[in-house]
């Protein structure tokens, strides 16, 4: 009896750590008959779209490509390094970037809030406005009399010019053509009895000097010259 017993206990064991095993071998059935279907799905899929690229593909080239790749396993591990040189240098460039990026959105949008952008667009329009209205020739003597212009604006640029053109602008504001009469000799002698007449006079001659060496091309008049005449 006690043998029998014993035997019936170890079998109870044996069932015991056999459903565990009879359990996970109904879910592994459960699960392979739930893929079944899938797998054949993908197995289909696959032979389908291999069969796009079977008159390109042979198995020679892949045991062509294979033979490259080991021939370049040296240029490969290069190739990963630099490739980790580069990520490391985005690494470190990044914070840079993330203070550099904004600035340079906040100059053109400042820039852009000025009007640059549409002054530089003018410019451009402006430019083949010239193009389509002159020729190479008439835009050439343009830039040759603007050269002049800009020599002419060195030459006002001096402080004496300037000082002189500042007091030539007052001159409007100081006339009142309204109080202006005819004057014959007599009222001409009689205005120069005047102060302000005869300041007038002195800054006419001194103009009047001016003017004459223009004509001169600013050089002194030969007086034995003169005295041909």
């Amino acid at each position: 009896m006690n043998i029998e017993r014993l035997i019936l206990e170890r079998l109870e064991n044996i069932e015991t750590q056999i459903a565990p095993l009879a359990q996970n071998a109904k879910g592994i059935k459960e699960l392979k008959d739930d893929l079944k279907p899938m797998g054949n799905q993908a197995v289909q899929l696959m032979i389908k779209e291999l069969e796009e690229v079977e008159s390109a593909f042979q198995l020679e080239d892949l045991m062509v490509l294979i033979k490259r790749l080991l021939r370049s396993v040296k240029n490969i591990t290069y190739v990963l390094g630099q490739l980790e040189n580069i990520i490391d240098f985005v690494n470190t460039l990044e914070p840079l970037l993330k203070s550099a990026v904004p600035q340079m959105i906040n100059y053109l949008d400042e820039m852009e809030r000025k009007g640059i952008f549409r002054i530089i667009q003018a410019t451009l329009d402006l430019r083949a406005k010239f193009a389509q209205a002159f020729s190479p020739e008439e835009i050439d003597r343009i830039g040759d009399s603007m050269v002049s212009l800009l020599k002419l604006t060195e030459k006002m640029a001096d402080p004496q010019a300037l000082a002189f053109l500042e007091k030539m602008a007052e001159v409007p504001a100081n006339v009142d053509l309204t109080r202006s009469k005819k004057v014959g000799p007599i009222g001409l002698l009689r205005a120069c009895s005047s102060s302000e007449v005869k300041q007038g006079l002195g800054v006419l001659m001194e103009l009047t000097k001016g003017i004459g060496k223009i004509k001169n091309n600013g050089h002194k008049v030969n007086k034995s010259a003169n005295l041909s005449f």
